[in-house]
């Protein structure tokens, strides 16, 4: 790819991002900058990649055809003051917080500006994220693929309309939480039965990975594929029987309902 990209800020996750960019062939290094508040944040980034660091914002600004802001939801429109007046109509703004929505950023600019909303999970950290992408109206079909391009980098992608981040963020943004309180729940269980603790939370953590693969590769429904490890009669049917019971179903379909509806609260409350 032939684009300079910058990153405003490098959290967890724009180091994330960072990481999978600078080990990919897709872009070279010196087509990379960071810029971060402290000097320890520049050392650190500049001991793990070889890429372009600064402490100044606007530098990024003037360097990336693509810009991702990966600072806190709160600090977003501080960024945006103070690099607004560097932007071109021909750069490409990339926004990674939840609560920030398209109309809002454009808001902050004052002026017409090529942005890209997106919601990238934590397992982009393993470059096996699931991150939701909008572009706004000034996004030509040739930049969208470029945004795409990267974005796959990390993991696996969806193009969404807006309105659907809140059912993103209830879906993937926050299900790894879920997921890691399961594998926590199964080892639970499973030192209860006799097995050593490191051992339990590996063969979860396996055994959760496998079915997410299988599901993935072989594209059957759920359901079947459930169907296949429940025999008649058997122990897992019993198990089944008895999550069905405890509610497993309505509790997660409760959780994340109001998962959806915190993201609403917060993104009017970040008006």
């Amino acid at each position: 790819m032939n684009k300079k990209i910058g990153f405003i800020g490098c959290g967890n996750m724009g180091r994330a991002m960072v990481g999978a960019l600078a080990e990919s062939p897709m872009i070279e290094n010196h087509q990379i900058m960071v810029s971060t508040k402290s000097e320890q944040s520049l050392s650190e980034i500049q001991n793990m990649w070889d890429v372009r660091t600064t402490l100044v914002n606007q530098e990024v600004a003037t360097f990336a055809d693509i810009i991702v802001i990966a600072v806190k939801p709160t600090d977003h429109k501080k960024v945006i003051m103070e690099i607004k007046d560097i932007i071109s109509e021909e750069q490409i703004i990339v926004l990674i917080a939840a609560g920030i929505t398209l109309e809002q950023a454009d808001e902050w600019f004052g002026k017409e500006v090529k942005l890209v909303r997106t919601m990238p999970n934590t397992p982009v950290l393993v470059n096996a994220g699931m991150s939701a992408i909008c572009p706004n109206s000034h996004i030509e079909e040739a930049e969208l693929h470029d945004i795409c391009q990267i974005f796959k980098v990390f993991g696996e992608y969806e193009l969404l309309d807006e309105n659907d981040f809140h059912a993103f963020i209830a879906l993937c943004g926050s299900s790894p939480a879920y997921i890691f309180m399961l594998i926590e729940a199964m080892a639970d269980a499973a030192v209860k039965l006799g097995l050593p603790r490191a051992k339990a939370y590996k063969m979860a953590e396996q055994s959760i990975l496998g079915s997410a693969k299988m599901a993935l590769n072989t594209g059957l429904h759920p359901a079947q594929l459930k169907d296949m490890v429940c025999s008649p009669g058997g122990s897992t049917i019993e198990a089944v029987a008895e999550l069905e019971k405890k509610g497993f179903r309505s509790a997660m379909i409760s959780a994340m309902e109001v998962c959806a509806e915190k993201s609403k609260s917060m993104q009017e409350d970040s008006k």
